[in-house]
C-alpha cells in the first residue's frame, strides 16, 4: 500500500490541536466546501470528514484522486463508503460518542417515564399537578443494539434494577449473557415497557422498528431512538403517539429534522432532542486521542482502528 502522507482536516482548530503531527505525516486544511489550503487536492491521501453536516459535503471526496482513507468523527457512516468508493478506506469514531450518548439515553427515558417533560410545560403554566409516574426501577427494558453505545446503556442501566434484554442481528451469547436475535423481536416486544434503539442503520435495520414491532408494545410502552432516525418507521411511530398508545423520546428522526408542521413536534407524548447525543464535552478530548491514535498507525504504516471498508488495507 502506497504511504498515507497528507491528511486533510475540516478546520484549523482540530489540526492545531493534532499538531506537531507524527514525522512523515503533513496536515492541510480542507472544509470539503471549498479547495484546500495550501495543498493541492490530488495530494490529499486520506480525510478526515467535519463532525456535524458532514453528508452535505460528501460529494466532495470525488475530488481527492488519491484518497486512500476517510476517518468520520461520527459513529455512523451513512453513505460515506460510497461517497469514498470502493478503492479507499472507511474509518469510524466507534467508541467516541459512546458514554455522551449512552447518557443521553438514559436521560431521556428518566425524562419520558418521569414526566419532567410535562413538569416543563406545568412550569412554564404556573401549574402545580402531582402525579404518580412510572419509575425505571422494575420496567422491562429492550435494547436494540449491542455496540459500544450499547454495551454503556447497559452498564448505566444496571444500577436503575431495570430488567434488561438485548437484541442484536444474531441470537448468541456473550460475556454479559445472552443477545436475542433481530428477528425476535416483535414476540420480544410485547413483553416490554421500553425499547430502545442503537442500532447502525444498514439494509437490515433500515425500518427495523415497524408498525408490527410498534403495535406488539403494551399500551403506555415508551420507544426511545438514539441511533439513526430510519431505523424506526416515522410514520407508524407518528400514528401510535398521535393516538395516545405509546410515547417516545427521540435524539434522532427520519426526515431529519422533522418538518416544522409534523405532529410530532406538537404531542405530549413525544419528547425530542435535536441530534445531539455525541455532541457532549466528552467529545473533543475523545476524537483528538482517537486522531492522534489513527495518525501514528497511518506514519507507522500500520492498519487504523474501527475500519468498515478496508480498501488498501484488505491486505494489511
Amino acid at each position: 500500500m502506497p504511504p498515507i502522507s497528507t491528511v486533510s482536516f475540516p478546520d484549523q482548530d482540530l489540526l492545531a490541536r493534532l499538531s506537531p503531527l507524527p514525522e512523515g505525516i503533513k496536515g492541510a486544511v480542507w472544509d470539503l466546501k471549498s479547495d484546500p489550503e495550501d495543498v493541492a487536492l490530488a495530494e490529499i491521501d486520506a480525510v478526515v470528514l467535519p463532525y456535524l453536516n458532514a453528508g452535505a459535503v460528501l460529494g466532495s471526496l470525488s475530488k481527492a484522486s488519491n484518497l486512500q482513507l476517510v476517518q468520520t468523527q461520527s459513529t455512523g457512516y451513512d453513505g460515506v463508503p460510497e461517497a469514498a468508493g470502493p478503492a479507499a478506506a472507511v474509518a469510524t469514531a466507534a467508541g467516541v460518542h459512546a458514554a455522551a450518548t449512552a447518557e443521553l439515553a438514559v436521560g431521556l427515558i428518566l425524562a419520558k417515564l418521569r414526566g419532567i417533560d410535562a413538569a416543563v410545560r406545568d412550569q412554564q403554566a404556573g401549574n402545580w399537578n402531582p402525579q404518580r409516574r412510572p419509575s425505571l426501577a422494575d420496567r422491562r427494558v429492550l435494547l436494540l443494539g449491542v455496540g459500544g453505545i450499547g454495551h454503556e446503556i447497559a452498564k448505566r442501566l444496571a444500577p436503575f434494577e431495570v430488567e434488561l434484554t438485548r437484541v442484536g442481528s444474531s441470537a448468541r451469547s456473550d460475556g454479559y449473557g445472552q443477545v436475542h436475535a433481530a428477528a425476535d423481536l416483535v414476540s420480544l416486544a410485547a413483553t416490554h415497557d421500553v425499547l430502545v434503539a442503537v442500532t447502525p442503520l444498514s439494509d437490515a435495520t433500515h425500518r427495523l422498528v415497524n408498525a408490527e414491532v410498534l403495535a406488539a408494545l403494551p399500551d403506555g410502552a415508551l420507544v426511545v431512538n438514539v441511533g439513526r432516525g430510519p431505523v424506526v418507521d416515522t410514520e407508524a411511530l407518528t400514528a401510535e403517539v398521535l393516538s395516545g398508545r405509546l410515547h417516545c423520546a427521540l435524539d434522532v428522526v427520519d426526515p431529519e429534522p422533522l418538518p416544522s408542521d409534523h405532529p410530532l413536534w406538537r404531542s405530549e407524548n413525544a419528547l425530542i432532542t435535536p441530534h445531539v447525543g455525541g455532541n457532549a464535552s466528552a467529545f473533543e478530548p475523545r476524537i483528538v486521542k482517537l486522531l492522534a491514535s489513527q495518525l501514528e498507525a497511518l506514519a507507522a504504516g500500520n492498519r487504523p482502528a474501527n475500519l468498515v471498508q478496508e480498501g488498501p488495507f484488505a491486505a494489511g
